[in-house]
């Protein structure tokens, strides 16, 4: 089923729209079981900095099960309509907030950010920008307290103003001071529940104080343009978006 109006609508004011119960049972219990059978006998505490700030399982990245979600799902014809002409997605990120009492260390926590830009583990003057951040979610989150995504509904207007008129290659910070001390609304929700999220949305995660590990697969889609002009879709928020533009302007 395609994106309605107001689906659009919300898109563009709120930089997201969630689709609930969208991805069939059948793909998400087999990526879902994959993903557990890593958690359950591969997953070494000792590179939990490296999962967070990057991905978990990073070797089913390119798993059919897992590219399933986004390709054999109805998910890609969804970002088609928001983005257009998309850049081949090959590759799944897994992110898994482990509850806290089965840990040896802390997980770390992510700060309000937006992915690509000023990250802990890359030069500040490196983007690794995209422009629709796609997450599928693969373990129930009904608790807040469960390590579930927070996110700033609307940022990515504000985001687009301070990269247009204050930020500059190098800056440190991820996001500017009035963001960056908002909580944010958690995100919860079912298997098979799909966010579809501006690249410019700020997000944050916290700690996971429940018994259930919180496993979500995102896919990161770019317009098929967007590696060539990363710093102009940093300013202008619907440059990726040409489906969008008319309406959004």
């Amino acid at each position: 089923m395609p994106l309605t109006a107001d689906e659009l609508s919300t898109f563009s004011t709120k930089g997201l729209v969630i689709k609930r119960g969208f991805v069939p049972a059948h793909l998400v219990d087999r990526a879902a079981a994959l993903v557990t059978d890593w958690y359950r006998t591969d997953m070494d505490q000792h590179r939990l900095v490296e999962y967070t700030q990057r991905t978990f399982a990073p070797q089913l990245g390119d798993h059919p099960d897992l590219l399933a979600l986004f390709a054999h799902s109805g998910v890609a014809r969804l970002a088609a309509e928001l983005v257009g002409d998309l850049a081949p997605v090959g590759t799944t990120q897994i992110q898994i907030r482990v509850p806290e009492r089965e840990l040896d260390r802390a997980q770390p926590e992510k700060a309000m950010h937006v992915d690509g830009v000023a990250c802990p583990h890359l030069d500040p003057a490196e983007l690794r920008t995209f422009s629709l951040l796609i997450g599928v979610v693969l373990s129930d989150v009904s608790d807040p307290s469960g390590g579930a995504l927070r996110y700033v509904a609307g940022g990515h207007l504000r985001m687009a103003d301070w990269f247009r008129t204050q930020w500059s290659r190098g800056i440190t910070a991820q996001v500017p001071p009035h963001i960056d001390v908002e909580q944010g609304t958690t995100l919860l929700g079912k298997p098979g529940d799909v966010l579809l999220m501006h690249h410019l949305v700020p997000h944050a995660v916290g700690r996971n104080l429940t018994a259930t590990p919180r496993i979500m697969a995102y896919f990161r889609v770019s317009h098929v343009h967007h590696a060539s002009r990363r710093l102009d879709a940093l300013r202008d928020p619907w440059l990726d978006f040409p489906p969008l533009t008319a309406p959004a302007r």
